[in-house]
Parts: structure tokens; sequence; C-alpha cells
């Protein structure tokens, strides 16, 4: 296999055939990928990233009941009609904004074995391209762009990157591990303490076993040999073809043969989104920094949490208890500031 080092990527893949059972009852009829994010459904927010940073050729791997993700970034003619009679030009321009991100493709995985799987979905879309993958628990914010990033260091470093949090020990034990040292990066950015080498990588180590305190998130740029590994790739985990197993492989490859592996260690705004708490978080987060939202909302948050309301409330289907007084920032998870922020996730 050739090494594709330096080859232009314009192709993106993105796998959403879950079923969502974690958001039961409302994914039973619903894609989990539509739920909104705010006023936004959360699979837009990972085009858009894609397509900002020039991946303007997505691939969605879907399965059963994801008609509705096709019917988001089509075109609306009726409701675009509607709009235009009304002379509403900030809706219609709002309406049409999905469908203009990018050029999209659908296939259905069928028979759900797993992400590697679900990546080797796309071989016949992708072909001899390196690309990238993007999974929609994640949702980057576009002030701190990791994508664009993956991007050039594939292109100066060749093989995959991949990209890397750090996290609790405690934590580990949730996500994939790399175990990683210094890399050689003298790119157009200079020297960069965020590049790493990975050496190896172990799908959600047993606790205490974990090699580095480096987890996997959902943002990988992919060498096409890729899919070669995964042919032969073995089910891990589960009983599903892990793709951390085939970058396993690949990690002890040479150029030219689809290695090296690298990481991109990401220190910037991330938005987890794949469990409840997380997604509740995360709708709270992104509000507060909205522009038309924000002001109104922050003000009426602080209200909440300081009024009293949420101390010594019962939860909903579950024994009373005692909760301690919350604050605005334990909420959001970061300090509230006081005044508007000038930049804008949503918008």
């Amino acid at each position: 296999m050739t090494n594709a080092r330096s080859r232009q990527i314009t192709k993106a893949v993105i796998p959403a055939a879950g079923l969502g059972t974690r958001f039961l009852p409302a994914t039973k009829a619903t894609p989990k990928e539509m739920l909104p994010v705010v006023d936004k459904p959360a699979i837009q927010y990972v085009v858009e990233e894609a397509a900002s940073a020039g991946l303007t050729d997505v691939l969605m791997i879907t399965g059963r009941n994801k008609r509705p993700l096709e019917d988001h970034f089509d075109r609306a003619y009726e409701l675009e009609e509607l709009l235009i009679r009304k002379g509403d030009q900030t809706k219609l321009d709002r309406v049409r904004e999905s469908s203009d991100l990018a050029t999209m493709h659908y296939v259905r995985q069928g028979d759900p074995k797993g992400l590697g799987h679900a990546v080797l979905c796309a071989e016949p879309h992708v072909a001899d391209q390196p690309f990238a993958v993007l999974l929609g628990d994640d949702l980057i914010d576009p002030r701190d762009p990791l994508l664009a990033k993956m991007i050039e260091v594939q292109r100066e470093l060749g093989g995959s990157v991949v990209a890397l949090i750090e996290v609790d020990p405690s934590q580990a034990h949730l996500y994939g591990c790399a175990a990683v040292r210094p890399a050689e990066w003298h790119g157009t950015l200079g020297a960069d303490d965020e590049i790493v080498r990975i050496t190896d990588l172990v799908e959600k180590p047993a606790p205490g076993e974990a090699p580095s305190s480096y987890a996997v998130i959902g943002r990988y740029v992919l060498d096409p040999s890729v899919f070669e590994v995964l042919h032969d790739t073995a089910p891990g985990l589960h009983g599903e073809i892990q793709l951390t197993d085939a970058l396993r492989v690949l990690a002890q490859r040479t150029p030219g043969r689809g290695g090296p592996v690298h990481g991109v260690i990401f220190n910037g705004r991330r938005y987890d989104t794949g469990d409840r708490g997380d997604y509740l978080r995360a709708i709270v987060r992104l509000a507060c920094e909205r522009e038309d939202l924000g002001p109104d909302f922050r003000a009426w948050l602080k209200d909440f949490v300081g009024s009293g309301e949420l101390d010594g409330r019962e939860r909903i289907d579950a024994e009373p208890v005692t909760a301690e007084p919350v604050t605005a920032e334990q909420v959001i998870g970061e300090p509230v500031p006081a005044e508007v922020p000038v930049a804008s996730l949503a918008d």
C-alpha cells in the first residue's frame, strides 16, 4: 500500500448507525444524532466541523430508522417556499444552512459490528485516499480547531493521526488509551509538544492497566491502509471489530506501509453528548455562550441556582435526597462571565 502522505484530504466519514439506547425512549423513533443541542441537531455541528476543515465530501454510515439524517441535509422545498412567501429571510437562511454545508453521501452499515466495521463500510467511497473520521458524541468548539491541525500533521508526517485528551486515571477504563513518546515534529507550526508518536493502543483497559492517561476521542485522520488491516482484524471487545485494534497494528508499521500513528493532544473546548448528563451539560454551556440566548439564559441560570430551589428537591422517580447548594459555575463546568462572549459556537 502506498503511503498517503501529502495527498489532499477531502473526505470525511461520520459513523451514525448506533441505536442510541442510553437516550431511550427519546431515540425509539428519532435518531440520537438528531436530538437538538440548543436549536441544531448534534450531527449538524459535526458536519460543520468537517466542512470548516475543508472536507466537503461527507459519507455518513447509517442504519435503519436513520432517514431523518438524510432529510435534514437535503433541501426542504415546501418549507423554503413558505418562508420565501412570508419574507422571512433569517429562517430561510437557517433552513438552507444544513443542505449547503457539504456534498452528502450515505451507506447503511447493515449488521452493526463495531466502529471498525463502520469505517470498513466506507472503503468503496474512500478508495486509496486518506480521510477523516468524526464521531458524533464529541462536539469540538470551532474556536479551538482540532481537525485542521490533525490534517496538517498527517500531511507532514504521513500515516494516521488520532485526537487525544488527558483524563484522570480513574476514568481511563472508559476510553481507548494510548502509549506515547515524543514525536519528531518540525512542521509549519514549528516544534509542538502536543504532537506525540503512538506506540501502542488499548481499547477500554481494565482499571489500573492503562498505558498512559492519554485517551482517544472521536477524531481520526486515517491512512487508507487501515482498510487492509480491518479486513484482517478479528472481533475484539464485545465481539466487535475495533478501530483501536487496527490502529495498534498501523502504529508498528513504517512509512510506506501505512504507519506510523501520531496523536494530537487536545486541550481546547469539547462538548461531550455521549450520555444524558453530558448532553444536558453541553446544552447549558452552549446556550450560555450564544450571543442571542446567552445574556438572558445566564441571568436566569444564576437566579435559579442561587434561589435555593435546587436545595432539598426530590429527584424525579427517585427517593428524596438532600442536595448541597449548587453554583452556576458547577452547573456550567467553568466560571460564568458577566459579559457576553464575542465568539459564538452556534452561530
